[in-house]
């Protein structure tokens, strides 16, 4: 064991605060308490990463029923979605999508201590007939998604379909941000040709990601777990008490499956209940429900007011908005204006 004595003082000061600060964020399970302790900057990062995901969850649901206003609220590394439905999915996705981007593009800025630059394409050259080069500071996409998957992945300890759910989901958003990865060049070479391009990885604007993910939200598939069997013999099947999530035929629950039971691709999102209708309030199952919200009367997507009220019906307010117009400047030096205003109505749910 290292003597406390051959530790810099420095470092027992930063390990003694990181321990102090990871033991008081709630939710954490031990391993992620753990990891937190370790690479606090990273947790740091991952926790900004959260808050994006929910920025763009609350983005691409903003004319729905269900618009992501209570994810992530109490408990920003407990588990969000209590119902396990396509739009729980889509949370996990996102929330994963969401750590393995932040993290990175920290790492890029130098942010976090254990990661940088992707070193296996720094300073790689192509071949001789293409005129470019690996270099500048390519996006250390793997650190990202192996922390997170470290990190976020701990939270699911029980052996259990919903468990089950929420990890394939992470390694949805995980896979997204990878493949989403964009190439960008700059040009070498007198005036402005571009005899040689530096070239490097560098991660996609995060709506992007969003609106890959909302299509996998709308093309999700139902799955229920089932027991992996690892044999048959005379007596019947043999399994190791493990789990797996299989495809439901016709949305139906399945009693009994076989070894060619279809699983769900790598890249699809899943989800084990049929969502709610999300018009009435329950906080027990984290749904605020649909009165007060706005809607737009005259449009044919989901904030029109028939479909986000329910059919419960909406009110009409009416609102004066005024500003400063016709400005002229005045030599010298006042700027005169006129007030101008404009009587509009704005619709809720009842």
């Amino acid at each position: 064991m290292t003597s406390l004595l051959c530790v810099p003082f420095y470092r027992l000061a930063e390990s003694f605060t990181s321990s102090v600060l990871c033991s008081r964020i709630p939710g954490l399970s031990p391993y992620q308490r753990q990891l937190c302790v370790e690479a606090p900057d990273a947790v740091v990062s991952l926790s900004t990463g959260q808050k994006l995901g929910a920025q763009e969850c609350q983005h691409q649901f903003r004319g729905h029923r269900w618009n992501c206003t209570q994810v992530w609220k109490k408990d920003m590394f407990g588990h969000i979605v209590i119902i396990g439905s396509r739009e729980a999915a889509f949370t996990y996705g996102i929330t994963s999508a969401g750590a393995v981007h932040a993290i990175t593009a920290a790492c890029a800025k130098g942010n976090i201590t254990m990661c940088g630059c992707d070193s296996k394409q720094k300073m790689q050259f192509s071949t001789e007939s293409d005129s470019w080069k690996w270099g500048g500071c390519s996006a250390d996409i793997g650190f990202g998604m192996r922390f997170t998957k470290k990190f976020l992945d701990a939270r699911e300890i029980e052996n259990d379909d919903r468990s089950l759910m929420n990890l394939h989901n992470n390694r949805v958003g995980r896979k997204i941000v990878k493949l989403l990865l964009r190439t960008e060049c700059k040009c070498h070479g007198v005036s402005g040709s571009c005899a040689m391009k530096t070239c490097w990885k560098s991660l996609p604007p995060f709506h992007a990601i969003g609106d890959i993910m909302m299509k996998k939200y709308r093309k999700a598939k139902m799955v229920q777990a089932t027991p992996v069997v690892m044999a048959m013999t005379s007596t019947g099947k043999i399994n190791n008490g493990q789990l797996q999530l299989v495809l439901r035929r016709r949305g139906k629950l399945m009693q009994h499956t076989s070894v060619n039971s279809q699983k769900p691709k790598r890249m699809e999102l899943v989800y084990l209940q049929h969502s709610p209708n999300y018009c009435d309030r329950d906080i027990a199952s984290g749904i605020l429900g649909t009165v007060g919200r706005q809607c737009n009367r005259t449009s044919t997507s989901m904030d029109k007011c028939d479909l986000l009220c329910c059919g419960r019906g909406y009110n009409t307010h009416q609102i004066v908005k005024s500003w400063q117009c016709n400005c002229n400047f005045k030599w010298c030096c006042t700027v005169n204006c006129d007030i101008c205003t404009e009587r509009t109505e704005e619709y809720t749910c009842k």
